[in-house]
């Protein structure tokens, strides 16, 4: 919806307050709700009467405790049935090729590993020797450490032998490298990957993950480019711009987190 005409404000601070349930993992109190809305306790008690109709907000039994009600949980169910991971992506990297003029690509992970699905090509058409059907190393390539990081790590431990087994030539992009448990934990932490040495040199790649809801990993959006057109350093603006793109459509998928740091332990 692009529309930006004037709306109803009253919606808008209900909306607000539907908000504020959904981030707190607790039910809260009337006036806790009422001051982080900014809100008098009067005003916050009246929209909360009127959420509470519609079955949006209920009372915790037996406290004066407000939550979110089973009408929010249906909306966010029919929301998942709905959106396609898939097409958020394409639509977020399209975006965020034009903005840094780089090269992006959306991989997902595969039967044979993590897979590209999608290149949007740079206006300066590097050769990044990817294209849709690319399957990356797990631990010697961007994209490939971010599902190393964010899958269980049974199955990471069987996808780098079943690699470790394949013969030359098979066409994967990258090497196995070696990739520590701290290693993995600090890419979970930061919420992106980047590698060195690169599997094609002079050209460089930053990679960060898709989550939904249940913090789980959907895909992985990668920026790819020379190495002297994409900054790979931890304060790189292009980096920002991908983790911003990606937890984007993450919340899109129902992500609550305000990282890219999985919700499961």
């Amino acid at each position: 919806m692009t529309d930006k005409g004037r709306g109803v404000n009253s919606v808008e601070v209900g909306a607000g307050l539907l908000e504020i349930l959904a981030g707190h993992d607790e039910p809260l109190m009337l006036r806790d709700l009422a001051r982080l809305a900014s809100l008098s306790p009067a005003q916050a008690h009246a929209y909360l009467i009127s959420l509470g109709a519609i079955g949006l907000v209920e009372q915790e039994p037996g406290s004066a405790r407000y939550r979110l009600g089973p009408a929010a949980l249906d909306f966010g169910i029919t929301r998942m049935r709905s959106v396609d991971p898939i097409r958020l992506g394409q639509a977020a990297a399209l975006e965020l090729s034009e903005e840094t003029q780089l090269a992006v690509a959306i991989v997902v992970w595969g039967g044979f590993g993590a897979t590209v699905i999608q290149v949007l090509e740079g206006p300066d058409q590097v050769h990044i020797n990817t294209r849709a059907g690319t399957v990356y190393s797990l631990t010697g390539t961007a994209s490939g450490r971010i599902f190393a990081a964010y899958l269980p790590q049974s199955l990471v431990t069987q996808a780098i032998r079943r690699e470790r087994e394949e013969k030359p030539g098979s066409g994967r992009v990258g090497r196995l490298m070696d990739l520590s448990q701290a290693e993995l934990a600090g890419i979970r932490q930061a919420g992106f990957a980047t590698v060195f040495p690169t599997p094609v040199p002079g050209i460089n790649a930053l990679s960060s993950p898709v989550l939904d809801h249940a913090g789980q990993i959907q895909m992985a959006i990668t920026l790819i480019g020379a190495a002297q057109s994409l900054d790979t350093s931890s304060d790189s603006p292009h980096l920002r711009l991908l983790q911003e793109t990606a937890l984007r459509v993450s919340r899109g998928l129902g992500f609550a987190g305000q990282t890219l740091a999985p919700l499961r332990a």
